[in-house]
């Protein structure tokens, strides 16, 4: 049980009081926590006030008669005197008959009534009440309040809501408040509706201040029906809009619980690392045989720059030579004939030269570049010239790559 309290300033009076609330939590466990806020020396002054989670509308019916039933018990269990007890109910039910519609001749400006008007008051006749109007009165006043009322849009959308079926409910409540004299709102304190209403009715209700409001019913999502204004037949207005429901329909039967959506949530796929991704590649590349079209190729290890090191070439060599094996290496069979022993030299040889990068490639780039930093004029003729090398050593690498696979494949 949570407590607080509200300021309450008496213009007329300039006096000042704070009005005690205790809020329950809504699990019935903790109901005999009421025996802390509804004691019986304090009862004909409390106002109890009923909450309705209005984005769960199936829930809201259940929940009145529920925690109605609760206050119920437990102010039976206060063994109050039956005289003052039918007093407080006596009370209530004059206070619900003597009702009056604020109009014209009730200005909005602060002001208490006069004794005359209520000598008058307590000398008129009562009319009778209706058939389910007051069928369950507690001797102390009730207010249900509808919170979360802007929901009202998204069960349109989501749900398949319509007008008729927010009547329905509206209609059902108001049955509930009319056994009950209870008083109804409709608030949001994220649209900001109807607060300032609640607090005013209820220092009206314990403290007797002035309350000029009028009833409001038009709109869907502020409704305001102080107690002593609703009976059957302005609840049966609702009923002309209804076009697939019917007045008596059991109201478990119309507003349900909607199905719950399972959402499925997709495995969230996370992209390696690029350089992660490469290394994967590489090493399945590794594992592959080696295969061409045409032409051998050479199963020796790679360098990072992508040309083949052979056991007979030199890393920082830009020509291709022939290396002498190094004393220590693996002998050459002396049964193994000298023919094959040179065919095998000499296609390791022109194999090199056909996949070898060599500096006839990038040298005409870089005497453009350097002519193009205004550097020696002389520059183009070496451009020139190398040029005219590059398409004599293309030849011979293409003159070259046919001996090397014509000696291979001998």
């Amino acid at each position: 049980m949570e407590y607080l309290y509200l300021n309450v300033h008496d213009e007329d009076r300039d006096d000042q009081t704070r009005c005690n609330v205790w809020i329950l939590d809504g699990d019935l466990y903790h109901k005999g926590l009421l025996k802390f806020a509804m004691e019986a020396s304090s009862l004909k002054d409390t106002l109890v006030m009923l909450v309705v989670d209005m984005s769960r509308p199936w829930t809201a019916l259940d929940s009145l008669q529920k925690w109605a039933s609760v206050v119920r018990e437990h102010i039976d269990k206060l063994k109050i005197p039956p005289e003052e007890m039918k007093e407080m109910e006596q009370k209530l039910v004059r206070d619900f008959q003597e009702y009056i519609e604020p109009g014209e001749d009730f200005p909005a400006s602060p002001q208490r009534r006069n004794t005359s008007l209520q000598e008058d008051k307590d000398d008129s006749v009562i009319l009778p009440l209706g058939a389910d109007t007051l069928t369950c009165n507690l001797g102390i006043p009730v207010v249900v309040v509808c919170t979360k009322c802007d929901a009202i849009s998204v069960l349109e959308k989501e749900h398949d809501y319509r007008d008729e079926h927010f009547d329905f409910i509206q209609s059902h409540i108001r049955r509930f408040c009319l056994q009950y004299g209870a008083a109804l709102i409709y608030t949001s304190v994220k649209e900001n509706k109807n607060i300032d209403l609640v607090y005013k009715y209820i220092v009206q209700k314990l403290y007797g201040f002035p309350f000029n409001v009028p009833a409001v019913v038009v709109e869907k999502d502020a409704v305001f029906i102080p107690a002593g204004w609703d009976n059957d037949k302005k609840i049966g207005i609702l009923h002309e809009n209804f076009q697939t429901l019917k007045a008596d329909d059991n109201f478990e039967d119309i507003i349900t619980k909607p199905p719950v959506r399972k959402f499925v949530h997709e495995k969230e796929i996370v992209a390696e690392d690029d350089q992660v991704f490469l290394m994967k590649q590489q090493s399945q590349l590794a594992k592959q045989p080696p295969t061409a079209a045409g032409r051998p190729v050479d199963a020796s290890p790679r360098v990072p720059g992508g040309s083949p090191r052979t056991p007979n070439r030199s890393v920082t060599s830009n020509v291709a030579s022939v290396t002498p094996i190094p004393t220590g290496s693996k002998k050459i069979d002396p049964n193994m004939k000298a023919g094959a022993t040179s065919e095998g030299v000499l296609a390791n040889f022109f194999n090199s030269l056909l996949s070898k990068k060599n500096w006839f490639s990038w040298w005409p780039w870089w005497c453009w570049w350097q002519s193009r930093r205004r550097w020696n004029w002389r520059c183009w003729q070496q451009l020139t010239t190398i040029s005219k090398k590059v398409r004599s050593e293309a030849s011979f690498n293409r003159c070259s790559g046919r001996i090397g696979q014509n000696f291979t494949k001998a």
